[in-house]
This record gives C-alpha cells, structure tokens and sequence, in this order.
C-alpha cells in the first residue's frame, strides 16, 4: 500500500467507461455471476488456492515492518499497523489476514502484507480473487499490483494497479484506481467505485476481478463490470505507458492512514481478510 497512499487522504475521482483508443472492445465481456472466463479465450497461469497448511513461498514473499526500512514510515499514509508473517495464516483452504490490537516495532496494532515480485510477474492479465472483507473504522484491505521493474521511474510514474480497495466505515463500497503520470508529488489517479445493493462486504465472499490489457483495462464485482478505463499516461513514456509492463500482485490489511482514518471506539479487534483463491489468466 506504500505508493499507493500518498494521495489517499483525498476522495477517488470517478471515472468511468472512459473514451476508447485503439483496436479493441472497451465494454469487455460481462461473467455472470462472477463466474470464471471462457477457457478458450482466457488461460490459466497461476493460482492460489490456499489449500495447504502454511502460506506458498514459492508464490508469495512476506513484507515485514512498518515501511521505515524502505524509507517511507507507515508506508506512505501514515499507517499504524506493525506487520508481521504471524498475521498470515492458511489454512480450511483459505488465506487469513488477521489485524491485530497488539504493540510490536512501535506500532498499536499489527497485521500482514505479501506480495508476488519475482514469483508471479505479467504484462496483461486477468486477475480473480474470491474474499470476504473486514468492516469498521480503519480497516483497510485492498488486492493490488505495482510494476516489478520501476521502468518508468519511481512511484507513481511506473503506475499502480488497484484492483480492489475497501475502507471500514463504507463496508458495502469497494473501489478501483489507477495510479500514474509523474513521480510524487506530481503523479495523477482516476477510479471508481462499486456499492452492493444490499448488505455489506463482510457478510459474504465477494469475487473481484480486473482485466488488463493493451490500452484498456476494466473491472468487474461478481461479474458485473462497473468500470473502464482507456486513459492514462506518464512522463517517461508514450501510451500505453505505464501499464504495459509486467506487474506483480500484493494482498494487504491495513490498519488507519490517511484515507480510512484511524481506528474508534466502535472498531472491533482482531479483525480479518479472508481469500479462498486468487488466479491470474492471460489471452490465449
């Protein structure tokens, strides 16, 4: 979530089924029911299931601390969760992130971050992950890409993929953003949002999907695409520049920050992030 915060404190610009450019179909296909795609034009490349007893170090690396070795303490948003492998635990076939009160590295509360670099890396892709979310105020969970390679320079020049974020005081409201144009403070966003028609994000798993690919990239809530975008640009390179490099997934619960705000009375502890899969496919 660190590069991701530095605009975080401000509200998600809208923007949605932007203009389209170039050969393609910006509507997408429409998966009822958040069924996964046709296998013959969608393949797939890798996956989680979390089946096993303990988290795959062959397809995840745990990030540890409070970002302060990185050079951005509370990883950019002024964060106040410590995290830690403890707070990632597999098993019944599912990936539970737990967030914690509990005082580690300074910090009021811990809780768990990992990511994909180097063990799951694309250009283009569709992108599943089944969860139920955590609710309450600064509760942040989020499923989330950044470039594994910084082409384009530092954040957010070399863009950032959110493919779902939630904050705990809108427990029915998921959003989707982009992140690009120059590297912070001059960097731009745009995203949108989806709101169930009933209940929240913590009653049930929900599937999230996003499909990227060359000039277009789209985002769908049990099936239901609800947003498009087709504009987005950067400083060091033509369109579709940034998003036209290999990317890596990250799956984190944070705890306050700017965006979400801090914890309050009414906040209930521990709270968790449930993932019973995740799975990646690209055009066959």
């Amino acid at each position: 979530m660190v590069f991701r915060g530095f605009l975080m404190g401000l509200l998600l610009l809208p923007v949605v089924a932007c203009g389209a450019s170039g050969d393609f179909d910006p509507s997408g296909p429409d998966i009822p029911g958040g069924e996964s795609p046709d296998t013959a034009v969608w393949k797939l490349v890798w996956q989680d299931e979390f089946d096993g007893t303990g988290l795959d170090e062959s397809k995840w690396t745990v990030q540890t601390g409070d970002g302060c070795d990185l050079g951005i303490c509370g990883w950019g948003n002024n964060e106040l969760q410590w995290y830690q492998q403890s707070n990632a635990v597999v098993s019944d076939g599912v990936l539970r992130i737990t967030a914690r009160r509990q005082s580690v590295g300074g910090k009021p509360y811990t809780s768990a971050r990992i990511r994909s670099a180097g063990k799951g890396d694309w250009t283009y892709a569709r992108v599943e992950a089944r969860a139920r979310l955590p609710k309450g105020r600064g509760m942040w969970p989020a499923i989330w890409m950044l470039p594994t390679d910084n082409a384009y320079g530092g954040w957010a020049a070399s863009g950032e993929i959110d493919i779902m974020e939630l904050v705990g005081h809108q427990p029915a409201t998921v959003h989707g953003t982009l992140h690009y144009g120059d590297v912070s403070p001059n960097n731009r966003w745009s995203g949108a949002s989806f709101t169930l028609p009933s209940g929240t994000f913590a009653d049930d798993f929900h599937t999230f999907a996003l499909e990227w690919e060359r000039g277009v990239i789209r985002w769908f809530v049990d099936g239901q695409l609800y947003q498009t975008q087709t504009q987005w640009s950067t400083t060091a390179g033509g369109f579709p520049a940034p998003f036209d490099r290999r990317f890596h997934l990250l799956i984190n619960l944070a705890v306050g920050g700017n965006w979400p705000g801090n914890p309050d009375a009414g906040t209930v502890f521990p709270q968790d992030m449930v993932v019973d899969w995740i799975r990646v496919y690209q055009r066959q």
